[in-house]
């Protein structure tokens, strides 16, 4: 907790201390200077009690590697490579909300974009995110503006669960404009962060952010995202930790849709249009298979292969002899006559003293 109070979130070298030395052997290298005389200091001005109040008043608890409620995914982190200097399995995390967050992830979907958001690109995650709750998915997502709450509402509109992962501490409302979501989400369902309480977001802090969001989740998907986003860094998580990247595509002309277009065309995201399509590639294999698509059924699929051929012998725009088919379909003139018998049954074909054509409006028109 006291790493946690102390060090910003996502700093590898913290998290190389950790994983060698332990956490209290971590602390006490940062308090001699391993990490600078600036982290020792504020290591050294670190009042855990504070935070301890804060959390008590918040309703939040903190959770470390080896506890019931963390998430297994988070291992992970530990062997993927850093990304603009973040990196490593958190030290802890604090929790606001009645979920539990192992059981959480066992079956979870991150669905992240961009703040801003086109109404398609916002009805889009808020469908998805319905569609997976109603299949027993939890949906993450970061809470921002955009995509991130759209995702959230969807959840929310379809009964949970869903889980929002911030870059501040858990009782920080921040963008204030969703405080009303945040609320509801730590009353029913579940923030995170590995901040803690009264920590404000900084750049940096969201790309740490991005890592806990790949990593906890069984797969990413983008929906909408610039080519320089929040939501590509965390697709870049998402890949670094093994996870399925999907995207979403969009209009060609959308710029909001460059970034999942571009890592589907660069073979990085799967393309995915609905829920189904996200649970093929997140379960184990064989437990979530698509049913082959078809096209639309037509008139001829049920005929046999001699009614197919005469009906293809038979002219589009003029009448045949029963003679002048038998001979285009390579059968004799009694199996013609049987056949073109069952073709006129089904309205395919017209017969009279001058001949056979296609029936008008049958399937060659």
């Amino acid at each position: 907790m006291m790493l946690s109070c102390a060090i910003d979130g996502g700093d590898p070298a913290v998290a190389e201390l950790v994983q060698n030395l332990g956490a209290e052997g971590a602390w006490a290298k940062i308090l001699e200077g391993v990490l600078g005389e600036p982290a020792a200091q504020q290591a050294a001005r670190v009042t855990v009690e504070v935070f301890e109040r804060l959390a008590e008043v918040a309703g939040a608890r903190f959770v470390v590697p080896g506890d019931e409620e963390w998430p297994a995914g988070l291992d992970d982190l530990r062997r993927a490579e850093s990304i603009q200097r973040r990196g490593g399995e958190p030290v802890g995390l604090w929790l606001r909300g009645p979920g539990h967050l192992a059981h959480l992830m066992e079956r979870s979907v991150a669905i992240v974009g961009s703040r801003a958001a086109t109404a398609y690109g916002n009805g889009i995650a808020a469908d998805l995110a319905a569609d997976l709750v109603e299949q027993g998915v939890t949906v993450l997502s970061g809470g921002a503006f955009g995509i991130d709450v759209a995702a959230h509402r969807g959840a929310l509109a379809a009964g949970g669960p869903t889980v929002c992962v911030l870059a501040n501490g858990v009782d920080v409302a921040y963008p204030p404009g969703n405080a009303p979501i945040f609320e509801t989400l730590a009353r029913d369902q579940l923030l995170v962060s590995e901040l803690p309480l009264a920590a404000h977001p900084t750049r940096v802090r969201f790309l740490a952010r991005n890592r806990l969001i790949a990593a906890m989740s069984d797969g990413t998907v983008v929906v909408e995202a610039a080519l320089r986003s929040g939501a590509r860094n965390t697709a870049g998580w998402a890949l670094g930790c093994g996870r399925p990247l999907m995207a979403v595509p969009g209009p060609v002309y959308s710029r909001a849709s460059t970034a999942p277009h571009l890592m589907i065309r660069n073979g990085q995201a799967v393309l995915v249009t609905s829920a189904a399509e996200v649970l093929e590639l997140i379960s184990e294999m064989g437990q979530a298979m698509l049913p082959l698509a078809h096209g639309l059924n037509r008139a001829t699929d049920a005929l046999t292969e001699t009614q197919l051929a005469v009906f293809e012998a038979i002219p589009a725009r003029r009448r045949a002899s029963v003679g002048d088919v038998a001979l285009a379909a390579g059968v004799s003139v009694p199996t013609c006559l049987g056949a073109l018998t069952a073709l006129e049954s089904a309205g395919l074909v017209e017969g009279n003293e001058r001949g056979w054509l296609v029936a008008v409006g049958g399937p060659r028109g």
